[in-house]
């Protein structure tokens, strides 16, 4: 769910900032543009849409965003998920309902000329979100269709289904001897999936001097990204990481706390899987290397801005190699003991 929300939040700051300048000519005729995100998930039995408009208005566009109104349509619209195989092929729509989110995180952004500080460029900490209750089906793909005062928008993706992890088999390691290879998580591609994320959860047990009560932690890795070649499934992808660099994220992340005794737990590997269009939309968006150039827009909507798209998450847990826990014990000053 988290994950969900940033990304929306990043997709409302581009596809609405992307068509605000700060300086706006009031004297425009306003043309209502609906901006649309949505990505489903087979494994969720709630699919998070975020619709909203495109506003105009005199003065800082950053600072008119913070007003509900002016990104919220005044009445919910008609929307509706739609299954299909083919044309003759087709599972009852699923209606779309609307909820607001609270406590939303709020951040600061600095924005003008002088250095101006705005508080949250979008409104907050509540959210209006459409969503739709139902599981859906992998071997479907899926039509989001918005009525819009009888404009019909719409946008469609493929699922993305299941898939594996087939590396590592038993114990995950993180070998720091130089003349060894770098270990890898491998997976065998899923169809419909193009862009894949791996991150790793270190879990650990901590009791800290005077207290009585264990808490339960935990530090995630970003490990990094692969790409399929087709979209077909099938193929065999992997990606190495440095056992040296986990040693050293423990390192920066873990608070030096006097006579503090901490266990190593499972190490948790998850794979995110983004459909093509997902793939698209996050390799256009990504950050430039010139200030000067313009970030491009796209697009899978029909008759608005924005995208709907699929992912689908992996996990499997495994519990550390026992040299790697043996070298975290005597190697590093953190704590650890070995596990009983």
């Amino acid at each position: 769910m988290k994950k969900f929300f940033k990304l929306v939040a990043f997709a409302v700051l581009v596809l609405t900032v992307s068509r605000c300048s700060t300086d706006v000519d009031i004297y425009a005729d306003y043309k209502d543009i609906t901006v649309v995100f949505g990505v489903a998930d087979v494994a969720s039995d709630t699919t998070w849409v975020k619709i909203t408009k495109a506003f105009v208005g005199p003065g800082n566009a950053l600072v008119i965003a913070q007003n509900p109104d002016s990104s919220n349509y005044a009445e919910k619209l008609h929307a509706q998920l739609i299954g299909y195989k083919t044309s003759s092929d087709e599972l009852p729509p699923i209606v779309l309902d609307t909820m607001t989110i609270h406590n939303k995180q709020r951040a600061y952004y600095i924005v003008g000329d002088k250095g101006d500080t705005v508080f949250h460029p979008f409104y907050g900490p509540d959210q209006l979100m459409y969503y739709a209750v139902g599981q859906l089906k992998s071997d479907y793909s899926y039509r989001l269709q918005i009525d819009n005062n009888s404009k019909i928008i719409s946008g469609e993706s493929p699922l993305i289904g299941n898939f594996s992890i087939t590396a590592p088999v038993n114990r995950v390691s993180f070998p720091t001897n130089p003349i060894l290879p770098d270990p890898t998580v491998g997976w065998t591609s899923v169809k419909n999936g193009k862009r894949y994320e791996v991150t790793m959860t270190f879990h650990y047990k901590e009791l800290i001097p005077g207290s009585i009560d264990t808490a339960y932690k935990s530090i995630s890795w970003y490990v990094g990204s692969k790409k399929s070649a087709g979209l077909n499934g099938g193929e065999e992808l992997e990606i190495s990481y440095s056992g040296s660099n986990f040693f050293t994220l423990l390192q920066d992340k873990l608070e030096p706390i006097p006579f503090v005794q901490r266990w190593a737990g499972l190490v948790d590997i998850e794979i995110a899987a983004g459909s093509q269009v997902l793939d698209t939309y996050l390799s256009v968006n990504s950050s430039s290397s010139s200030l000067l150039e313009e970030v491009p827009v796209y697009s899978n909507m029909d008759g608005a801005i924005g995208i709907f798209a699929a992912r689908h998450n992996i996990l499997k847990s495994f519990r550390m190699a026992t040299n790697s826990e043996t070298e975290l014990v005597n190697n590093y000053d953190l704590g650890f003991q070995l596990s009983q």
